[in-house]
């Protein structure tokens, strides 16, 4: 069982579409209460992008993440070992087709690599990420950027709060269309690709609702444009 694809995921391949020179992979891991600490704070994980894409067509697709997020938890120790080779591995392609390596270790987790010295290690490999931790932010590695994920739940405003305090990108899933602007940051399209995205400090990064998150209306991971107040759009 490989960890880590470039073929698995929906966002990773329209990212890679169209990147000279790179060669961008993923690790995909099923999501639960324990990978993504901040879920219930920020009731997300309904709305979770883990049944969107290749997961609504293949059944396979969510077997075999779930296969790996047992690897994880049952075996620590073998989990990380197999992935620092696999880097490893990837880190010696690159330099062979003289690409840029990137990674993007959580894909739909939320889990402190950094704390598992993973991008410390692979200082030519540049990771990625989506958090929902503010206390993360500007605390990683220089090879490994992350951008925060919002949700209006009241729980969270807290980790909100905090990540307006910084200049990271903040990443806002609408409906209805991007505004122009929301919380006082100029909103940007988000759909494009994850690698323009990093570079959009001080910015919303406005990402349209997909897959099963469309049908619900209560969700607060999802702003819907066409109720926002002119006030909440200045904040």
């Amino acid at each position: 069982m490989r960890l880590l694809s470039r073929d698995s995921n929906t966002k990773l391949i329209k990212t890679a579409k169209g990147l000279e020179n790179v060669v961008l992979a993923g690790l995909s891991l099923m999501p639960s209460a324990i990978l993504c600490p901040s879920s219930k704070a920020a009731d997300c994980f309904d709305a979770c992008l883990k049944e969107s894409g290749l997961a609504q067509v293949y059944k396979s697709v969510n077997i075999a993440r779930q296969k790996k997020t047992d690897y994880y938890m049952q075996d620590r120790d073998g989990f990380l070992t197999q992935l620092r080779r696999e880097l490893t591995n990837l880190e010696k392609y690159a330099a062979k087709h003289k690409k840029r390596a990137i990674v993007r270790l959580n894909v739909l987790s939320d889990i402190t690599w950094e704390i598992h010295n993973i991008p410390q290690e692979f200082p030519n490999i540049s990771f990625y990420d989506y958090t929902k931790r503010a206390a993360r932010l500007g605390n990683t590695p220089d090879n490994y950027k992350l951008m925060f994920s919002y949700s209006a739940a009241p729980k969270y405003k807290k980790q909100v709060d905090i990540a307006l305090t910084t200049d990271a990108p903040i990443t806002v899933v609408f409906k209805n269309g991007l505004p122009p602007s929301y919380m006082g940051r100029e909103v940007i399209d988000g759909d494009k690709s994850d690698i323009d995205n990093l570079e959009a400090k001080g910015k919303i990064v406005g990402l349209r609702v997909k897959g099963n998150s469309a049908k619900r209306s209560d969700s607060p991971f999802i702003v819907d444009s066409n109720i926002i107040s002119t006030d909440r759009m200045a904040a």
